[in-house]
């Protein structure tokens, strides 16, 4: 199964998130900010990371930054989700290694449609052949 980790401050947020996420068969796992998610990556794979931009701690941008600084973490994608969508903060996160960017509020069936063509479809049983 697909695994994604779910970072945003807002806990109303990660529940919509996360939600929307296990309804199109994705297996995930939520942290409150960027260190916390630097934490549970820790002792997990992903194939995807949805981070808000502005949180406390570390931001989104910050959090890329150090998820592309590691090897196991460089080719894995991160799609930002946030309220922002100016051009230079967008930039910001292309220079940072952001894959994409995603408007709030998200609309559920657009945003498993995004990852679809990001990362590879869920399947429903066992994983994935890694």
């Amino acid at each position: 199964m697909t695994r994604v980790l779910a970072v945003d401050d807002s806990a109303s947020m990660r529940q919509m998130l996360a939600y929307t996420l296990r309804t199109g068969g994705y297996e995930v796992i939520e942290a409150a900010d960027g260190a916390e998610a630097l934490e549970r990556l820790e002792g997990a794979g992903v194939d995807l990371v949805i981070t808000d931009q502005n949180m406390p701690r570390l931001d989104g941008l910050a959090l890329t930054r150090a998820l592309r600084a590691q090897e196991r973490w460089r080719k894995v994608p991160v799609l930002i989700l946030t309220t922002e969508s100016g051009d230079a903060i967008k930039s910001e996160g292309r220079a940072a290694g952001a894959t994409g960017w995603l408007q709030k509020p998200f609309e559920p069936q657009r945003l498993l449609d995004t990852l679809a063509r990001v990362v590879p479809q869920p399947t429903h049983g066992a994983g994935h052949g890694r």
